[in-house]
């Protein structure tokens, strides 16, 4: 009866450790796809230099930011410099949008963009992405996260 219950014992533990690795495996996977390494293209042959113009997105690696999306900038470029120093609107639909500010320097197509904060699906989504190439084929590369909720608002 004692061997029993032993080899019970025994088998009940394999079968928990089992199941607490198979949920740390999930977490894990989980939370790997909330960071990482952001690689974009978009397609800026609309974009005409004035408030309110926009690229479109063409491929990207982050789930949340689906191919069809369009990034708004706010402000037009300065022609004096050549520059484009705008508020943008990365918008996925649905109110999935996220919100940031890019500089581009339009003599070498070089750009740094930042993302702070958004909504829907990009509630919490920080990145920055460095940019290049031409305007029919664009490129964002960097990092991004999406942070935890915070309970700073469960007073109001």
């Amino acid at each position: 009866m004692r061997a029993i219950r032993t080899r019970t014992s025994f088998t009940l533990l394999l079968v928990a450790g089992s199941i607490a690795m198979t949920l740390g495996v999930a977490a894990a996977s989980t939370s790997s796809r909330r960071h990482g390494k952001i690689h974009v293209t978009k397609d800026c042959s609309e974009y005409t230099g004035q408030a309110g113009s926009f690229c479109t997105i063409t491929s990207s690696n982050v789930p949340a930011i689906a191919v069809g999306s369009k990034v708004f900038y706010f402000q037009p470029v300065i022609a004096s410099t050549g520059v484009l120093d705008s508020n943008v609107i990365l918008d996925a639909g649905g109110g999935n949008r996220a919100v940031g500010r890019c500089t581009l320097d339009l003599a070498t197509n070089l750009a740094l963009c930042t993302f702070s904060d958004g909504t829907g699906e990009f509630t919490g989504f920080h990145a920055r992405v460095d940019g290049s190439g031409s305007f029919a084929n664009y490129h964002w590369d960097g990092t991004y996260n999406f942070a935890k909720q915070s309970d700073e608002h469960d007073d109001d």
